[in-house]
């Protein structure tokens, strides 16, 4: 669904039905009765209008995943409730600065989050825009949305209730179990990754290719870099380049990957298999030099230094920020807008969490005390197990109550999630 003249109109119709996912008939959460729903395309300063009607017999809102919006009112406010059988219109404007990549959309109600979203409520939503960095003979090359999806299944519907992250599931492609993905031989092609999980990890890796990183969590990077795998933590997403082999087939496959002693394995799975077919086309060359303007907070003057800890019970059924499970009624950080804060975000238990914060993006500054240069912005890093990042943000904008938390969501729904609200 696409904008047009800076404007969006959307209804999003949430309820419980059949969908025929890998051959078989199981009921789902929808949106518009699908497990994979709309695809969601805006420019920098359009105005989304969208109609949320609630079948449910339970609350749910909306949350649009990385997009640098107002917290407040009608737009991209997680505190709003819309009622079984209710219809409530959100309305966003987006600023003119918004930058182009990959985000997604998704329930935020507290305490149910995780059903949701494993229930099949996740979608896609694209900025425009990245194509304006790339050399003159690449802004027209295909592109393949890759959402990430995975569900149990228990008796003939897709579990919601009792979920376990390390439990065997099924990881999809846009809803489909290992797709065909066609590229011509030599042929260049944008993949939009995105992992739109509720709770698990994925760390994707194509055989015999590597992936060219052109954005990261809706953010462009300044200088593209290539990798052999890459993680994705829950929420995250990678926008990349990726060339076509020579004829045959290859598999797009999730590796092996492990959250900690106390956390969960994920094995290794195949997510889709590469096609590469037809009259071959000589592979353009990669930029390899500057992409995207540089955002760089490395010399800015701080104005706050924070420490955030995650922790857990030994019985993984309490998850806290700062010694605290969520309030939505009291207030943990307060930030100042138009400044700079460096946060020191501890993870004191023996699994990794998915740190995420909304409203505005930051830049990861190290990792265990070890520098790290990530080429952008993104709103979502993994925290080591027993292990610390820092990170700089900057408070652009908008004012409100806004939240940070564990994206694991079942770690969510369980308390690891704190009030930020940035003041004038």
């Amino acid at each position: 669904m696409v904008s047009h003249n800076g404007l969006l109109r959307v209804q999003l119709v949430v309820e419980r039905r059949q969908v025929d996912l890998g051959g078989r008939k199981v009921w789902a959460l929808t949106y518009n009765g699908s497990y994979m729903p709309p695809t969601l395309r805006i420019r920098p300063g359009d105005k989304l209008d969208l109609a949320m009607k609630n079948t449910l017999n339970e609350d749910t809102n909306l949350h649009l995943h990385g997009l640098h919006v107002s917290p407040s009112g009608n737009a991209d406010n997680i505190f709003i409730h819309i009622h079984p059988g209710e219809t409530f219109h959100y309305s966003y404007q987006f600023p003119t600065t918004l930058r182009a990549g990959t985000y997604w959309y998704h329930p935020h109600p507290h305490l149910t989050s995780a059903p949701q979203v494993a229930g099949g409520m996740s979608g896609i939503l694209i900025v425009d825009g990245l194509q304006q960095y790339l050399p003159a003979n690449l802004r027209n090359i295909t592109e393949h949305v890759i959402a990430l999806k995975d569900f149990q299944v228990q008796g003939d519907e897709v579990r919601t209730k009792d979920l376990h992250i390390g439990a065997p599931t099924n990881r999809t492609v846009n809803g489909q179990l290992n797709p065909a993905i066609r590229i011509r031989p030599g042929e260049t092609q944008l993949w939009r990754l995105a992992n739109v999980s509720a709770n698990i990890y994925y760390k994707v890796h194509l055989q015999g290719q590597r992936f060219h990183v052109i954005a990261h969590d809706g953010t462009p990077v300044d200088r593209i870099w290539a990798g052999d795998s890459l993680l994705l933590a829950a929420g995250a997403r990678f926008d990349v380049l990726v060339q076509g082999g020579p004829a045959g087939r290859t598999q797009l496959q999730t590796l092996p990957y492990t959250t900690g002693p106390g956390g969960n394995s994920f094995p290794q799975a195949t997510l889709a298999t590469l096609v590469s077919e037809g009259g071959s086309a000589s592979p353009a060359p990669l930029p390899t030099s500057s992409f995207a303007p540089d955002v760089d907070l490395n010399h800015a003057p701080i104005a706050v230094r924070r420490s955030v800890v995650f922790s857990e019970n030994k019985d993984g059924t309490k998850y806290d920020i700062n010694g605290k499970q969520f309030d939505p009624n009291r207030v943990d950080i307060r930030a100042k807008l138009n400044t700079v804060e460096e946060w020191t975000v501890r993870n004191v238990s023996d699994e990794e969490h998915s740190f995420h914060v909304h409203t505005n993006h930051f830049q990861l500054m190290s990792i265990n005390g070890r520098p790290h240069h990530g080429h952008g912005l993104q709103d979502v890093a993994s925290v080591p197990a027993n292990g610390q990042f820092v990170i700089r943000m900057k408070f652009k904008n908008y004012t409100g109550k806004t939240v940070l938390h564990c994206h694991i969501l079942n770690h969510e729904d369980a308390g690891m999630m704190a009030v930020l609200e940035i003041v004038k």
